[in-house]
């Protein structure tokens, strides 16, 4: 940790003293507020270890917090379910005690979405992490019914014996479910196309305070409003995701990818939007500028970087690559070397989309360390139209660079000046989902409270330019106040209603998406 922290100080001027977590036995923790029920075996817990670790999911504010010891909410108790039959004893029993019951998949939400603020109200998270299985494979319709704590390695392990994948990868994949997915929209692997999980669901079964919800697996339909459409994105609110039928894929055995640098971004961006409306369809088409490129070791930090990927089970995909590449070479682009995987050929090689690819994955197991070195990390992402993007994203990155200095208290030019950089994670035809990422100097003590006035100011920015307030990273607790002000009236007078229909006694996650 310690040769962490001077690297972090070499390389960005900023990051203090390493300070150490507080160690389990150390956290002050209050007592439980519901006597764990014997007549349910092992169902409920209300070990130490397991309240803390269900406290807080892993936004910014919520290590902090972990790391100095700060569990102000936690869960009475956590319950276990193998089977739907214990999620029904589980909001049975719940409700009788007057009690709350937070939904719990990988505990990776970064919005709030799993800590349990509210105030005296007890609560229980319900850890759906023991309902794992792949229950059936369809090869003909290339659907699985998968139960929704399956993480992403226990699920492709599994399909794996079929030679088959879901191929849905966000950064949380190591951890995070298939439920988690469904219930927070999460974005994934693909760049175009199947951006989100939506894409992939076929059919979702759930379980609510009044009954069953399972919808009909079918490929497609016209029949009124979609039941599956409305527990997707749903956050726990409506009912426990218990199981879904999802589309799956034979694994890619074609594979080529390309770093392609330029000058300057917004021809960049061009190339990019050219990419996204020419039908070729990559799965990958992220574009990095200058400063993320060289935060990820992809580059120097004297070109923003267009990273082109395409995959395919069957055939090559030479063909769409080079197209990709002249597009971005008409946008002054500067390919360098393919890289190509074929069923003869590892793929293997040390470039820029290597190390980019490596920095993906490794990013969200950081915060940890920048949280000991005084480092605040924090993304924000969102999405806009084609049209409003050269506009809305000088005044975005205007406004992010304002709010870190301030906030951090140091200038925003020069030696240990804040970091703020964006990178496309997601294409589409009619616009695009930028992401930001800012790295400054912590305010040992009062980080949360710099956190505050940064997400205020950013998710302003966001919704003021005509933004969404998240493309994929769900609303939770910390979005709301901007996704309440960015949806219809009309809209969440519904959604108040299915839930005092499916959730009378208002138990499930109180205060996501509505009130409690």
């Amino acid at each position: 940790m310690r040769e962490a922290a001077e690297g972090i100080r070499e390389r960005f001027g900023f990051g203090g003293e390493v300070e150490k977590a507080v160690p389990l036995e150390r956290v002050q923790l209050r007592e439980p507020r519901l006597k764990r029920p014997t007549a349910f075996g092992d169902l409920f817990s209300d070990a130490r270890y397991e309240r803390v670790s269900h406290a807080l999911g892993k936004a910014y504010r919520d290590v902090v917090r972990g790391f100095r010891g700060e569990f102000e909410n936690p869960p009475d108790l956590v319950a276990f379910p193998r089977e739907e039959s214990e999620i029904e004893t589980v909001l049975s029993w719940a409700e009788a005690e007057g009690a709350a019951v937070i939904p719990f998949g990988g505990g990776t939400s970064v919005v709030g979405g799993v800590e349990a603020r509210l105030g005296e109200r007890p609560v229980v998270t319900m850890d759906l992490r023991r309902l794992d299985r792949v229950l059936e494979v369809d090869p003909a319709s290339l659907a699985a019914r998968i139960q929704a704590g399956a993480t992403g390695p226990r699920l492709e392990e599994q399909l794996r014996e079929h030679g088959l994948t879901l191929r849905h990868f966000p950064q949380s994949f190591e951890y995070a479910t298939l439920g988690g997915w469904i219930a927070t929209r999460a974005g994934g692997h693909f760049a175009t196309l199947a951006t989100h999980i939506d894409d992939f669901v076929e059919s979702v079964r759930a379980i609510t305070p009044r009954g069953t919800w399972e919808s009909r697996r079918l490929p497609g339909s016209g029949a009124g409003p979609s039941p599956d459409r409305m527990l997707i994105g749903s956050e726990g609110i409506l009912g426990a995701i218990s199981e879904a039928w999802v589309r799956v894929r034979p694994r890619p055995e074609f594979k080529a990818s390309v770093g392609v640098e330029f000058d300057d971004f917004l021809a960049a961006a061009g190339a990019v939007r050219e990419v996204a409306q020419s039908g070729l369809h990559p799965a990958n088409c992220r574009l990095l500028d200058a400063s993320e490129a060289e935060l990820t070791g992809a580059g120097s930090g004297a070109a923003n970087l267009l990273i082109l990927g395409f995959e395919s089970a069957g055939q090559p995909v030479d063909g769409q690559l080079d197209a990709a590449i002249e597009i971005s070479r008409a946008h002054g682009g500067a390919a360098g070397e393919v890289r190509k995987q074929s069923p003869q050929e590892s793929g293997a090689g040390d470039d820029a989309v290597g190390a980019w690819r490596g920095a993906f994955l490794l990013a969200p197991y950081l915060r940890d360390t920048f949280v000991a070195c005084g480092v605040l990390s924090e993304t924000f992402e969102t999405a806009i139209t084609w049209d409003r993007l050269e506009e809305f994203h000088a005044e975005v990155m205007e406004t992010t660079r304002a709010a870190v200095a301030e906030a951090s208290g140091v200038p925003r030019e020069g030696p240990g000046a804040p970091r703020v950089s964006c990178r496309f994670t997601h294409v589409y035809p009619d616009g695009v989902a930028p992401y930001f990422t800012v790295l400054a100097p912590a305010v040992r003590g009062g980080e949360v409270e710099q956190w505050d006035e940064i997400k205020a100011a950013v998710s302003e920015a966001l919704i003021g330019g005509g933004g969404t307030i998240t493309h994929h990273h769900a609303v939770g607790r910390d979005h709301r106040p901007w996704y309440d002000r960015q949806r219809p009236a009309p809209f969440a007078a519904a959604l108040r209603a299915a839930k005092a229909e499916l959730d009378p006694a208002g138990m499930l996650n109180p205060g996501v998406l509505i009130d409690p």
